[in-house]
């Protein structure tokens, strides 16, 4: 059994619904397929930026993305959309789905409110149990995301990136959460699983 197969287990053994592809394209294709007509919020992801998800899902539905238009409006809006998209830093074997955050849009937008959320994670973010996995949403993809927004905290700074646990003003990993199962404040989630690289 490969890992992506054990991760699919575990979360569905957790109450989340869970599919899986082979490649981005084909998960890109599915997801847009099966939204149409709806509000849609987007977390800030590398992930969903591979995917294009923004450009497909805005030819039949109204997205909001802070990425395409920053600013608090889009971010409120983003918050209060009937569907929401993500990606995660991390996702265990054993079922527990990791995120880091600074400012605070994504974590708060996984925990309630809306009537759809899309968990969206490349093979690279799977990790063998929840300690691994918290390990890896620290010390692999924050210091990755500081680099790229170009903050200057001790992680983005080493070589190689890790987390020091800094008290930098600038630091993006103000906040974790650990979804053990569906939140029930919202309708519904669902983790795709992608066979890829994606994202940090």
């Amino acid at each position: 059994m490969t890992a992506m197969e054990r991760t699919a287990e575990a979360l569905q053994r957790r109450g989340f619904a869970v599919s899986c592809f082979e490649t981005a394209a084909e998960a890109a294709q599915a997801i847009a397929g099966s939204i149409s007509g709806q509000t849609v919020g987007f977390g800030g992801s590398v992930t969903l930026e591979q995917l294009g998800l923004y450009d497909l899902l805005a030819r039949s539905n109204t997205v909001f993305w802070h990425w395409k238009a920053p600013g608090p409006e889009t971010l409120a809006r983003a918050a209060g959309a009937q569907v929401y998209l993500t990606s995660a830093n991390a996702i265990a074997e054993t079922g527990e789905i990791v995120n880091i955050d600074g400012t605070g849009n994504r974590l708060a937008a996984m925990l309630y409110g809306h009537e759809r959320l899309v968990i969206v994670a490349g093979g690279n973010k799977l990790a063998p149990d929840l300690e691994s996995a918290v390990f890896r949403a620290r010390n692999i993809a924050a210091p990755k995301n500081a680099r790229r927004l170009h903050r200057e905290t001790p992680c983005a700074l080493t070589d190689p990136p890790r987390c020091h646990d800094c008290r930098a003003q600038q630091r993006i990993c103000r906040g974790l959460s650990v979804l053990m199962a569906p939140m029930g404040g919202v309708g519904c989630t669902q983790v795709v699983l992608i066979g890829q690289e994606l994202g940090y």
